[in-house]
């Protein structure tokens, strides 16, 4: 099976690429081979690989830049994937393409989790690109798998625990606040990778959640990143309110994995177990790298 895999080099994609590259006639690529805003461009690929699966892990996830950056997020999250759906509408193929938990309002009281046919309602920019994305898949093609998913880390691009760990290497040393009434499931893009290819193999269709099983908050996210990885960082909670940000975030992000338990699929794990083998595969490397660039 041919699989495209766009956005090759990004902070999910990196991780697509190694799982996908043991078993798949892999063609990777990333935005200098090739612009998914363009409709051109994506037509004459899609055309020239004729892949059976496209897989997108292309996206403006920037949450706050959306807001100020409407066009570009546009172009990039909805235009771009529209024209991935009707190329591979018109030429023949399956479109798997990730999608938020930033498309619910998280309103529901917490711990209740969302499902996949629950209510949306996106409260930011970025969420609403993301579900007109889903709503232009789903009026393109019904060959299709969207994955929602939230709070990605992993070992390659940014997030927020390379953002934690930038801030408790600078000196001199600061307090870190960080905000504790948001509440959802950090997810690692390793795992989410090989769950992606558990989906695509079973001959999976539609929409689902695959997130790590469990829930916490940033501040308490921040304060176990710091804990396994031996840094003694004064990490102090605050609310929503108190930390505003050009984006409103949904106060409940926690998905649940109904369609893939329901199925047999799930092989997402606790975020605290996978949370401790990154760090003790990756604690030298995440070192290395953020050191590196404060110089």
């Amino acid at each position: 099976m041919r699989i495209m895999l766009i956005g090759k080099n990004g902070l999910l994609g990196s991780d697509c690429q190694e799982v996908f590259q043991q078993n798949y006639d892999l063609v990777a690529l990333d935005l200098d081979e090739l612009d998914i805003t363009d409709e051109q461009q994506v037509a004459a690929m899609v055309r020239h690989h004729r892949p059976q699966v496209v897989l997108n892990c292309a996206a403006f996830t920037k949450v706050d830049a959306c807001e100020q950056e409407r066009e570009l997020a546009y172009r990039v999250n909805v235009a771009g994937v529209r024209h991935l759906a009707a190329s591979l509408a018109k030429h023949g193929g399956l479109l798997v393409h990730i999608s938020t938990d930033y498309v619910f309002d998280g309103s529901r009281p917490v711990p209740q989790p969302y499902r996949e046919d629950d209510a949306v309602g996106p409260l930011s920019y970025y969420g609403q690109t993301k579900l007109a994305a889903e709503l232009a898949i789903r009026e393109l093609t019904r060959d299709y798998i969207i994955v929602r998913t939230s709070w990605l880390y992993g070992r390659w691009g940014q997030n927020f625990l390379k953002t934690m760990l930038r801030l408790a290497l600078t000196k001199p040393l600061p307090q870190i606040r960080v905000v504790n009434d948001q509440f959802g499931s950090p997810t690692w893009s390793y795992r989410l990778a090989q769950q992606l290819a558990v989906i695509i193999a079973a001959g999976g269709r539609g929409i689902y959640h695959a997130s790590a099983s469990g829930y916490t908050t940033w501040f308490e996210l921040a304060r176990t990143f710091f804990q396994l990885l031996g840094l003694d960082v004064l990490v102090t909670p605050c609310s929503s309110a108190e930390y505003r940000t050009p984006a409103r975030r949904p106060q409940n992000s926690i998905l649940e994995n109904y369609r893939l338990q329901i199925a047999g699929l799930d092989r997402m794990r606790p975020w605290r177990d996978d949370l401790i083998e990154f760090v003790s595969l990756f604690r030298e490397a995440l070192w290395q790298e953020v050191s590196q660039d404060l110089g």
